[in-house]
């Protein structure tokens, strides 16, 4: 079912999503008062939600959704600097995903997201959604960690990647982590625009830094440097430091930035100096990464089925034998810290 206010938008979306053979578009609505006494008349499998809309908009609809009838949404956003702090939250709340809404030639631009239109709301069916109670926002930002033990040198990196349910899986992981954490690099995917400001969002809510990733930065403790979207990223050895390396290319296993590109390049520049996880994700994008790294000495951690969104990605890794260890959602913070300090 689609939610949208535009007339226009909700064809498009329509006549898209009735491609699929596999999907059929079971309603649609222009505000969110629409949409709550069509959802309980007609029962959708999924829900797409655009942000600003009459009446109430998509926010304060979806945290009312997900608290009376859960279900996966994907969000229909704008790419502006406001729309990816709204998307962020929408996925806070409970959104399994979102497609940026192009902002010039409406009709042209949403078709060729068609692929990703579809894929998404196709993941977004298998996913596990869960009542969420909003985050409480931290009063004068988080609170620093203590330092612990072990966590000095810069020869020790740990790699994450993510796709769908990535983001709060990412702030799960990434929240936990002590001020002075191992330099760690991150792969998640998202379009170009939205990883600066997802990045901005991770250091107001962690201990350690954040940033979008830089051709040439150094991976140090307590800094933990985001793909920037549309970009690889990679890592390399320059004498004793480990330095991040931006580039574009062709997309490797269907994306760019790629997981399977970082994880590959830690197998090859780090070896046993690194630990790495793979999270929630649709697709197979980091499973080979994810073995290779194990094959060099690398301890691999794969997110377990019942915590994830979408178990894709990790299901892939775990079959390749990328996994060392398979682990629910909480528990991986601890376990890549703990990796990293024992790592020689």
């Amino acid at each position: 079912m689609i939610v949208d206010d535009s007339a226009l938008m909700r064809q498009l979306l329509t006549d898209i999503l009735r491609t699929d053979p596999t999907m059929e578009v079971v309603g649609s609505a222009p505000d969110p008062y629409t949409a709550w006494d069509r959802i309980k008349q007609v029962e959708p499998d999924v829900l797409t939600l655009d942000v600003e809309m009459p009446r109430m908009d998509g926010l304060t609809f979806l945290e009312k959704l997900m608290s009376n009838r859960p279900m996966p949404v994907v969000m229909v956003s704008s790419l502006t600097e406001k729309g990816c702090e709204t998307t962020f939250r929408a996925l806070e709340l409970g959104a399994v995903d979102f497609v940026t809404k192009p902002k010039l030639d409406m009709t042209s631009g949403t078709m060729a997201l068609a692929g990703e239109l579809v894929s998404k709301v196709k993941a977004a069916a298998r996913a596990r959604v869960q009542r969420r109670a909003p985050r409480p926002a931290a009063a004068g930002g988080p609170a620093r960690a203590p330092a612990a033990a072990g966590f000095r040198t810069t020869h020790k990196v740990i790699a994450i990647g993510a796709s769908t349910g990535g983001c709060e899986a990412l702030v799960s992981v990434l929240s936990a982590f002590p001020a002075d954490a191992p330099g760690t690099v991150a792969v998640i995917h998202m379009p170009e625009g939205f990883t600066k400001s997802f990045a901005a969002r991770l250091d107001r809510l962690c201990a350690v830094r954040v940033s979008e990733a830089r051709d040439g930065d150094r991976v140090v403790p307590g800094h933990v440097l985001l793909a920037p979207g549309n970009f690889h990223l990679e890592v390399a050895r320059s004498g004793a430091m480990t330095v991040a390396r931006v580039r574009g290319g062709e997309a490797v296993s269907r994306h760019r930035p790629s997981v399977d590109v970082l994880f590959q390049s830690c197998a090859r520049e780090l070896g046993t100096n690194a630990a790495a996880a793979i999270l929630t994700g649709m697709g197979d994008d980091g499973a080979r990464g994810l073995a290779a790294m194990r094959r060099a000495g690398a301890h691999t951690i794969a997110q377990d089925e019942a915590t994830c969104v979408v178990f894709g990605m990790p299901k892939e890794a775990i079959a390749l034998g990328g996994a060392a260890q398979v682990l629910p959602l909480d528990r991986i913070p601890e376990h890549l810290l703990r990796t990293a300090a024992a790592i020689t």
